[in-house]
């Protein structure tokens, strides 16, 4: 009676007793369960990495679901995927870099603005500086035998391809030549939107002026991308005209202000060379370096001879 008494929580509210002693139960049970979990939620896991390392996924993940999953979208799509997870984790980088080198699309260069006396040999000898050539060659007209005025060059390496692009323009047998991806075609080189606020006529030249000559006087102004003498393709000899097609508007513009407009021992002709300006019909661009499609970018060159392969020195 006295313990009754003294104790309220006993003699007073029983019932109190006994909820406490089932809520304080519970939750010591509800810990033992969550502990309980834990482990096994873990060990799913590590069951489940298991079994997708040894190659033993389920059917969601195995690669013809994936593939399926894959094919109704669209290349943006898709690339940007790869692009993604080639950041993140570099074995699906490696994969995507040696897929790109083995494909010729990366490898390949169109080469135009070639001289008509220029080689397949001469044109490798121009492009070997950047890297091993696999194939090279000038190509020319099936029925008169003669160069076309543009040619190929495909390297060994990706890496060697974007060498030779950082430096487009070359001077070979004494035009200036150049070149970007074959895949392009002539897009890169034909529709800039400035190129017509680049490209100069030049007229009245001597049959003594050279393309090095004619370079050489106009490089003052700038950088130049593009430049040469006209020469008839059967005599090779000038026509009287060439044209100029500088890297910036800005040096175009220095060029057509200059007042000194004497080269080789007579006064030449400075304009746009833009088909709106007032050429005559025998001054179109056309006529410095041949326009034309080049053939599909696929193996094989339409050439006499055989290609060259060189290695870089």
């Amino acid at each position: 009676v006295n313990t009754a008494r003294s104790n309220p929580l006993i003699s007073k509210e029983p019932t109190a007793q006994i909820h406490l002693s089932v809520s304080l139960s519970a939750k010591s049970g509800g810990r033992k369960k969550e502990h309980r979990l834990i482990p096994k939620m873990e060990e799913q896991k590590k069951r489940k990495l298991d079994e997708l390392q040894n190659g033993d996924a389920s059917s969601t993940t195995s690669e013809e679901h994936l593939r399926s999953l894959l094919e109704p979208l669209a290349k943006s799509q898709l690339v940007d995927l790869l692009a993604k997870l080639g950041s993140k984790y570099s074995p699906v980088a490696g994969e995507i870099m040696n897929l790109a080198s083995a494909d010729p699309v990366h490898r390949k260069l169109f080469v135009r603005g070639l001289a008509w006396n220029t080689t397949s040999e001469t044109l490798c000898a121009a492009f070997a500086v950047h890297g091993e050539i696999e194939e090279g060659a000038v190509i020319y007209d099936k029925a008169t035998g003669k160069s076309r005025g543009y040619g190929f060059i495909t390297y060994k390496s990706m890496e060697s391809a974007q060498n030779a692009l950082k430096a487009p323009s070359k001077l070979i047998d004494g035009r200036l030549a150049a070149c970007n991806l074959a895949s392009e075609g002539l897009s890169s080189a034909t529709t800039t939107p400035d190129q017509a606020q680049r490209k100069l006529y030049i007229g009245g030249l001597s049959p003594e002026t050279t393309t090095e000559m004619l370079l050489n006087f106009f490089a003052r102004h700038g950088d130049i991308e593009e430049g040469s003498v006209a020469y008839d393709k059967d005599t090779n000899k000038s026509r009287g005209f060439g044209f100029v097609t500088y890297k910036t508007v800005e040096a175009a513009k220095k060029a057509l202000d200059d007042p000194e407009r004497t080269l080789g021992g007579r006064n030449i002709t400075v304009k746009y060379a833009d088909t709106k300006s007032k050429t005559t019909p025998n001054q179109l661009p056309s006529a410095a370096v041949p326009i034309v499609v080049p053939p599909p970018v696929g193996s094989g060159y339409l050439h006499s001879g055989k290609t060259q392969g060189l290695s870089a020195p």
